[in-house]
């Protein structure tokens, strides 16, 4: 799901879990997992998300999201 685009993108270190890769990973409850979003109201989070890793350090956990932004934004120019 995620080694594709990284690799269409041209980011490297990114995509697979891999050790000296980027840790972003999305741990989900498959049975539970919806978004909550709706026409009226798009901007509203996903319920059954966990846990959110953005380059190996928490940024949701049990469902709270940290006020940390550990991102940074990928840029890909041709």
């Amino acid at each position: 799901m995620t080694k594709l685009p990284a690799s269409v993108l041209g980011l490297k270190d990114r995509g697979e879990i891999r050790k000296g890769y980027w840790a972003d990973l999305v741990i989900f409850d498959q049975d539970n997992i919806i978004d909550n979003a709706t026409w009226d109201n798009p901007h509203q989070y996903p319920s059954g998300i966990s846990w959110v890793l953005v380059n190996g350090k928490i940024s949701v956990e049990n469902g709270y999201t940290s006020k940390n932004l550990h991102g940074k934004v990928l840029i890909h120019y041709e």
